[in-house]
């Protein structure tokens, strides 16, 4: 991409973007602009990244592209910000990227009328390109800027074409479920430090086991209840451990977490 991108908010999701774009030579540092609101982490994601990063609102719309990626919550002040700019800015004539949890692409294509908005949930995993990311783009966008955000994002790691009726429901799964795969691994270490295990041996042993059983689901392609009928043997540990997770509620309360974080997509959408 020869065009210039400006970021709106440059927090952990971010850059988790921006900087394996600019790794892999997707984007050079010189065609990305960045606003944040503090002038001191301005100066020092300067000096990280190498590229233009403050906290002036203008220079940010006046690029090619926009990635929008402050909090969902901060979306309607950014808009007063942006209103009150004299004169206006020069706004650039290129895709709307938006992250932002429960923001529609209506109340994207209202803010941003004279530009084709995309829809993207990206999840942490892709600073290491192994990310996950969905894409529900709006009726306006062109072929040629639907290949250049699918392009961008599948540099991330993987890329579904979701409706945006399912974006709430992708967001819970895909984007939150990495926080929810950190606490069950937290977890099984503790397990096992209470079994007897030296902590750094037993948060090694959880990574392992867990990147293993991934590994041989996608491999084998396998459904997890399939892997899980080939680890219990009749009357055996395995059996007895998932009776105990049953009699806890643990599969309920999983699926409950992945509702509760749509239900807060929608909540933040509002």
């Amino acid at each position: 991409m020869n065009d210039r991108l400006g970021v709106l908010g440059y927090g952990q999701m971010a850059q988790s973007m921006v900087r394996p774009w600019l790794g892999s030579g997707r984007l050079q540092p010189e065609q990305v602009v960045a606003c944040v609101r503090d002038r001191d982490r301005a100066a020092a994601l300067r000096q990280r990244d190498r590229m233009v990063v403050g906290v002036d609102l203008r220079p940010v719309l006046m690029a090619d592209h926009l990635l929008l990626a402050c909090k969902p919550q901060q979306l309607q002040t950014v808009l007063e910000a942006r209103a009150a700019l004299d004169p206006p800015a020069q706004e650039g004539q290129g895709l709307v990227m938006s992250i932002l949890a429960g923001v529609s692409l209506e109340r994207l294509q209202t803010a941003f009328p004279q530009r084709p908005c995309v829809r993207a949930m990206p999840n942490i995993a892709c600073r290491i390109g192994a990310g996950l990311t969905g894409l529900a783009m709006a009726a306006n966008v062109s072929p040629e800027q639907r290949q250049l955000a699918t392009a961008l994002f599948t540099a991330l790691g993987q890329v579904e074409q979701v409706s945006e009726a399912q974006m709430d429901a992708f967001l819970a799964l895909a984007a939150s479920g990495p926080a929810l795969v950190a606490v069950i691994m937290e977890a099984l270490a503790d397990g096992g430090v209470a079994a007897g295990l030296p902590r750094a041996q037993a948060n090694s042993m959880a990574q392992v086991m867990v990147a293993g059983s991934v590994a041989l689901l996608r491999k084998e392609q396998l459904a997890p209840s399939a892997l899980k009928d080939a680890v219990c043997s009749p009357g055996g540990t395995s059996i007895a451990a998932v009776a105990e997770l049953e009699r806890g509620g643990f599969r309920a309360a999983l699926m409950d977490a992945i509702l509760a974080a749509q239900r807060r997509s929608r909540e933040l959408g509002r």
